[in-house]
């Protein structure tokens, strides 16, 4: 009876993981989903539902970072590994974007797919740059909203420099991404 008990507490717990997971992505509190996912991760690693939630979750929070094990988890369906590789290539691109920005690799010679996330748009706007002197910052126009602009820089902090993205609509400032 004590063995049926404790499994049936173990199952309530895991649903309230999965369920509170789920919520707080609903309610666009991505960073805590974000943590409750990587906490959970080991225990459902073959549920791919959760992957998902855990991976859109750590992708809106710019946990980029995170996404490299869903990526590896997401091969069941057609479904997954197209998300897979849309989440490996803004994964890749924060990577030679960091580089490029680090070290004055020029990006301009590579063709690579894209997407719409944020992270995805700036690093081809600065590719089409080229072979440049490196700046401060970056001042580049959306190419498909001329309201909105976005400002790329590094940040030093506590020894680690990091890629800082803010969208600005018109001059405003309204969300500034921070990866490393």
């Amino acid at each position: 009876m004590r063995t049926l008990l404790i499994l049936l507490i173990s199952i309530n717990l895991y649903a309230t993981v999965k369920q509170n997971m789920l919520t707080l992505y609903e309610d666009k509190k991505y960073q805590k989903a974000c943590n409750i996912g990587f906490n959970n991760l080991k225990q459902y690693k073959k549920d791919e539902k959760f992957i998902l939630v855990y991976a859109f979750s750590c992708l809106n929070s710019d946990q980029i970072d995170r996404l490299a094990i869903p990526i590896t988890l997401l091969n069941f369906s057609p479904e997954s590994r197209k998300n897979s590789a849309y989440f490996s290539v803004i994964l890749m691109q924060k990577k030679l974007l960091y580089h490029a920005l680090i070290d004055n690799y020029n990006l301009s010679s590579l063709n690579l797919p894209t997407t719409k996330y944020v992270l995805s748009k700036v690093f081809d706007l600065y590719a089409k740059l080229g072979q440049h002197e490196s700046k401060d910052f970056y001042i580049f126009k959306d190419e498909d909203d001329k309201e909105f602009t976005y400002k790329l820089y590094l940040l030093k902090d506590a020894g680690t420099e990091k890629i800082v993205i803010e969208e600005l609509y018109d001059t405003i400032t309204i969300k500034r991404h921070v990866y490393w």
